[in-house]
């Protein structure tokens, strides 16, 4: 398995199964909230998929996502635009109402800072096929 030791956390903590959001996710991923400050209105959000762990697709409304990626392999997605294979160091920036999911690469934890603002809409699940044709996609 690839990046195993991310599980770990390699700069903060794996933090708790993210247990709140299950039903919008496939697979298992971790929560640790890094700002927890009322006057602060953006959470921020160490957060780590297990491999071939992936979010439904989403929108951030009256918002938007900063997503860090500090270690492992994962996706980024908007739709009606091929997928980002994302490694350490890199950032997406997903404005306000633009839909979207991100995951882990099947074989690769995936930890990241989430940094957002607004109220997530949750859509519908990443289905088994599309998942897998963004690997395939990555493989050509």
């Amino acid at each position: 398995m690839k990046n195993e030791n991310v599980k770990k956390g390699i700069i903060f903590p794996l933090g708790k199964e993210n247990v709140a959001y299950a039903k919008d996710f496939i697979g298992k991923s971790y929560l640790e909230p890094l700002v927890n400050d009322p006057k602060v209105n953006v959470s921020v959000s160490n957060v780590t998929f297990e491999p071939g762990c992936r979010n439904n697709w989403h929108k951030h409304h009256n918002g938007f996502q900063i997503l860090l990626v500090t270690g492992g392999e994962g996706w980024y997605q908007e739709a009606g635009k091929p997928a980002r294979l994302l490694k350490p160091g890199d950032v997406v920036v997903t404005h306000n109402d633009v839909k979207h999911w991100h995951g882990a690469t099947k074989n690769s934890w995936f930890p990241h800072i989430a940094i957002t603002a607004g109220k997530a809409i949750w859509l519908e699940p990443v289905t088994d096929k599309q998942y897998e044709e963004v690997a395939k996609g990555a493989n050509k």
